[in-house]
């Protein structure tokens, strides 16, 4: 933890945020404190700058995923809860981005600091060229030394295109970002064999595989202004950690000792190595369109010789989908197999089904001489 130099941090709606349901500018002000002194290495005795204007005192560079857009937005907007239609939520988001960005430029600006606002969603990060984008996007502003502030796109996402809950956003940045550790803050601090409140439970310290949270029960409750809970940490977790990312769970006001390397919260090991960036948000992040029903054949070629899926190998479509949308492949009992970017729209996939390239290409011209996912743009599911 104390050597790692990129990190992103989460922040949850309920850290941040008054019991009403406003943004808390002390709350707010804390954790940027806390943020700062790490990037200007106080506690750490290294001081100074490290001489290419890039990242902290000491090399560590910090991106933060931050909640909070739809919960500031609702007091200006006389809301006294979250609303559960996603018009009034968009309507939340879009007077709440704009106060929290503020409030985050704002306080960082009293140590010298700027930020960057990144919107992303789920669209962006499934599709090649807003992937790399967006690679791009975080890339730059870190070099530049600009911390940039990470949040869903609430404000256009629909339900079919959002992440759902900024931890799994949080794990899927820390991949995105080649990052050391994954931090997610929230109201408690860390995991418990049972709720927290209940007499008897004890934290949780390391976590080194799946097999330690066997009989563990995770709660799923969440607070009035946020979407997640103890649950989402965890699969969040989860997902960070098979991509080689380590990360801390423990909560807001001990945010200097998980940052710092200190014992604090739970702590979770890889459980994997880094892969491909862009599979990995395919896996996690993507919402298919549709679907497509292999035959036999295909599913042993797609999963155990890792083939690119071809138009014999299917034998039924459903769903409204264009080329470069992602899609699910099953085998013939309907259980998902795969995930992949299809290289068709639905309406054209009847006429190959069955068919070999080389019929296709004769009919129907060169276009159709081509994989209909190609296997770099595949993943296996569990």
């Amino acid at each position: 933890m104390a050597a790692a130099r990129r990190i992103v941090v989460k922040i949850g709606s309920s850290s941040l945020t008054t019991a009403a349901g406003g943004l808390d500018a002390d709350r707010v002000d804390a954790l940027v404190d806390v943020l700062a002194k790490v990037l200007d290495g106080d506690g750490k005795g290294d001081g100074g700058r490290d001489g290419d204007g890039k990242g902290g005192a000491n090399g560590k560079e910090i991106v933060l995923v931050s909640s909070g857009a739809i919960a500031a937005g609702l007091a200006p907007l006389g809301l006294d809860r979250r609303p559960r239609d996603l018009a009034r939520q968009q309507a939340a988001a879009s007077v709440g981005q704009g106060l929290l960005v503020a409030r985050y430029t704002a306080s960082f600006a009293r140590y010298g600091r700027r930020v960057g606002q990144v919107l992303l969603t789920t669209d962006d990060t499934s599709r090649r060229a807003h992937y790399r984008n967006a690679t791009r996007t975080l890339d730059q502003l870190l070099a530049m030394g600009a911390l940039p502030i990470v949040n869903e796109n609430d404000t256009v996402a629909t339900d079919e295109i959002r992440f759902g809950d900024n931890d799994r956003l949080a794990a899927l940045v820390a991949h995105l970002v080649r990052a050391d550790l994954l931090v997610l803050l929230s109201d408690v601090d860390g995991l418990y064999d049972g709720d927290p409140r209940t007499p008897g439970t004890s934290r949780i310290d390391e976590v080194r595989g799946p097999e330690d949270l066997d009989g563990v029960s995770i709660g799923s409750a969440r607070s009035g202004v946020g979407t997640g809970g103890m649950v989402t940490k965890v699969e969040a977790a989860r997902i960070a950690t098979a991509a080689g990312v380590p990360v801390v769970l423990t909560s807001a006001s001990r945010a200097g000792d998980a940052l710092l390397g200190r014992h604090t919260g739970t702590f979770f090991h890889r459980t994997g190595r880094r892969s491909a960036n862009r599979l990995l948000w395919l896996a996690h992040a993507s919402a298919p369109r549709g679907a497509l029903t292999l035959d036999d054949g295909a599913v042993r070629a797609v999963v155990e010789r890792r083939t690119s899926l071809l138009p014999a190998g299917i034998a039924a479509v459903e769903g409204e989908f264009t080329a470069g949308d992602p899609v699910e492949l099953r085998d013939t009992q309907g259980r998902p197999v795969a995930r992949g970017l299809v290289n068709f729209d639905a309406k054209e996939i009847p006429q190959l089904i069955g068919r070999s390239t080389r019929d296709l290409a004769r009919e129907l011209g060169p276009a159709y001489e081509r994989e209909v996912v190609h296997r770099d743009d595949l993943v296996l599911l569990d």
